[in-house]
């Protein structure tokens, strides 16, 4: 008795003779399992690219920038930091710069005569600021030495834009509590402090003798050596105010971008079960295309039965085709996936981080999902008599 048998080769030339007798079906068959990868890929790429432009500008900021501020009391007061706290702070070992903030209770405005409301709050700053904070000029320059006694002010980014001053070349001066200060400088934007965007800097020295500021500092940034972030955290309140520890509040602003993050990876989630529904009904597609493939083919699997193939031969064609035809969507949605992350992250002004395992994972999972969408019909295929099969059927 000859035995039947079909070599791999073969077989997969067999199991895909429907798709290309039937181009029109396998496209659009296809383009509904891409759609469901695409969507995944898609949304694993924005994200991964999303995060790794965070982080990439969480590390250039920098994450040993940490923040002292007043908190309120037990009757609910607010709570200034003590004179001396700067000082005290920077008695830490730990601790390789500081800078203190003081904000006053004024308005700015572009002249004396305005007196329309625009947000901005006006901050005295002290030395060290340009280290600490990290600031970078726009335009013009920063206050440092003698000029932090003087009536001149820096502006944050945000502030510049609502005051209407796009460069400091003409001479511009703005109005603090009836003074007239001189605009030397724009800052540009701080991601790590976006209060400073909204806020008009002045030296602490003419915010004390123009203006007869409290000297009682509203907030302290100090850089700490990385590797010792953790263990100077706690000694802060206490050194800032021996007396009311309770009553400081101590924060790293790089922690806001990094639960950011986080937020981003619940999104990615949700995203990604909205994709897999995609992926589902594109196999309930290629599962439906299956059955009534079989139904069409009933000819051509009684003439293969009864010139000798045997069930398994004809489940593994099914399954094969199944299979290919999910993959081909798989590798369409991968390719159209990339290319969106490419596109919308170059848009964004991102790092272009497409995840290969994502690739990997998307494809297979097309493959695995047009494997077992192929069972059914493929059983039912296989389980067709050759005699019954080859009758004509009206």
């Amino acid at each position: 008795m000859i035995r039947s048998r079909v070599r791999p080769g073969d077989l997969i030339g067999i199991g895909t003779i429907g798709l290309r007798s039937r181009p029109g079906r396998t496209a659009l068959t296809a383009i509904g399992i891409a759609i469901g990868i695409a969507s995944m890929v898609a949304v694993l790429g924005i994200s991964s690219s999303s995060k790794a432009n965070l982080i990439a500008e969480i590390d250039s900021l920098g994450t040993n920038l940490l923040q002292v501020q007043g908190g309120q009391s037990i009757l609910g007061d607010s709570s200034p930091l003590p004179v001396s706290s700067q000082t005290m702070i920077d008695r830490i070992p730990t601790v390789t710069s500081s800078a203190s903030v003081i904000q006053l209770d004024t308005k700015v405005q572009r002249n004396r005569f305005e007196d329309e409301p625009n947000g901005l709050s006006v901050l005295a700053v002290g030395a060290g600021a340009r280290e600490t904070l990290e600031l970078k000029i726009a335009s013009g320059m920063l206050i440092e030495g003698k000029a932090s006694s003087l009536p001149v002010v820096v502006l944050g980014s945000v502030a510049a834009e609502r005051l209407g001053i796009g460069n400091v070349a003409n001479g511009v001066t703005v109005s603090i509590a009836g003074h007239d200060f001189a605009v030397i400088g724009i800052l540009n934007a701080l991601p790590l402090n976006p209060d400073l965007d909204r806020s008009v800097l002045i030296g602490d020295q003419a915010a004390f003798e123009l203006l007869g500021v409290d000297p009682n500092p509203t907030t302290i940034y100090l850089r700490v050596r990385p590797e010792k972030i953790e263990a100077t955290r706690p000694l802060l309140a206490r050194t800032a105010s021996p007396m009311a520890p309770n009553e400081v509040q101590v924060s790293r602003p790089s922690d806001a971008l990094e639960a950011r993050a986080k937020v981003d990876e619940g999104l990615q989630k949700l995203l990604l079960g909205l994709g897999g529904v995609a992926l589902v009904v594109g196999g309930v597609g290629v599962a439906n295309v299956m059955v009534i493939s079989v139904l069409e083919r009933r000819g051509e699997i009684g003439l293969r039965r009864a010139l000798g193939a045997k069930r398994g031969h004809i489940r593994s064609q099914f399954v094969i085709e199944a299979a290919t035809l999910a993959g081909i969507g798989g590798l369409l949605g991968a390719g159209l996936g990339s290319v969106v992350t490419w596109g919308y992250a170059t848009r964004q002004g991102w790092l272009v981080d497409i995840p290969v395992t994502g690739l990997a994972y998307g494809v297979g999972g097309a493959l695995l999902i047009g494997a077992v969408a192929g069972l059914y019909p493929a059983s039912k295929a296989a389980r067709l008599d050759p005699a019954e099969a080859v009758r004509p059927h009206a």
